[in-house]
């Protein structure tokens, strides 16, 4: 039987620059026999790839499931049916092989959510695709930057929108679930900070009430059910003290509260994490990349990234 982890990881939409960092990254010697990889997508146009930008042809040790799904030739740059039902059936095939038990993580490329449309897929994203798939029906978006973890209560509202999300039920159900799953992957009882809303969270309600009406409740809430929980701190410190090792995790109140900190620090390291569904699954935190795909000018620090988190992760869940 092996112990090393085994990952799958689906190419993502041919048109941007997820077969590029994948093979990339699957050449990094850090990487190397470092767990048993499978990459889902199409051979050929791998090959091909490889071929327009010099690189190595993917090493021995990887295995690709070879689903012979993208034509000879298509455009760089652009949604498209025909790639977006590729990187579709990808991610189908990446959850068939977790479901026959053949895999433990899955780590994906990017996709656009408009191609996927396009190709009969219609769902926001990859986290939704996954949870559909999975049958998932509890789940958020997380980042991964060495030691800074973010969950986000809300992903792509609009500010005025996002501030309204919050009341004290969804915070305490996102303290309960982030206690749930950052203990499920990370394999010890975490200690979770509670970011607040407003500037110095509020100062004793000088500058808003939602800490004191919202937040603040649901934290002592959750910390009475034994849940090692403390906040609402204010967001300019908390990020910097979770870096420092004081918190296991953040639980940010929007998607740009968790993200700037996130980027800053990490911009090329960052990792998506979807929490709640019951494979693994790390991603690289930046979209298909029009701009550049096809010119052979995209960093894999992203890719290499998710790979090794997914190979962690897998090891932790083994213990």
């Amino acid at each position: 039987m092996t112990t090393k982890p085994r990952i799958a990881i689906t190419i993502g939409d041919a048109a941007g620059i997820g077969p590029e960092v994948t093979l990339k990254a699957l050449g990094d010697p850090k990487l190397s026999n470092s767990a048993e990889i499978i990459v889902v997508g199409d051979a050929a146009h791998l090959g091909s790839v490889a071929s327009r930008f010099g690189l190595e042809p993917l090493p021995a040790w990887i295995s690709i499931d070879d689903l012979k799904n993208l034509p000879p030739s298509f455009s760089y740059g652009a949604d498209s049916a025909v790639t977006g039902k590729a990187a579709a059936e990808n991610i189908v095939r990446a959850v068939e092989l977790w479901k026959a038990g053949k895999i433990d993580a899955i780590v994906t490329a990017p996709i656009s959510k408009n191609a996927i449309k396009l190709g009969g897929y219609d769902f926001p994203g990859h986290t939704e695709f996954l949870a559909h798939l999975t049958d998932t029906n509890e789940f958020a978006m997380s980042f991964f930057a060495d030691a800074l973890r973010v969950i986000l209560m809300s992903t792509h509202l609009p500010l005025t929108d996002a501030i309204g999300f919050v009341t004290a039920e969804r915070v305490a159900a996102l303290i309960r679930f982030g206690d749930r799953e950052i203990h499920r992957l990370l394999r010890k009882r975490p200690r979770l900070a509670v970011a607040g809303i407003n500037p110095h969270a509020s100062e004793g309600g000088r500058f808003g009430t939602e800490e004191r009406a919202l937040i603040t409740p649901a934290i002592e809430e959750c910390r009475r059910s034994g849940i090692d929980v403390s906040g609402p701190f204010p967001a300019d410190t908390v990020f910097f003290n979770a870096m420092r090792g004081r918190f296991d995790a953040v639980i940010a109140m929007y998607h740009d509260q968790a993200t700037i900190p996130v980027k800053t620090v990490a911009f090329d390291r960052a990792v998506n994490v979807t929490l709640g569904l019951p494979v693994i699954r790390t991603s690289v935190d930046h979209g298909t990349a029009y701009d550049i795909a096809g010119k052979g000018l995209a960093s894999a620090g992203n890719m290499i990234a998710a790979v090794e988190l997914a190979i962690d992760l897998a090891q932790r869940s083994r213990l």
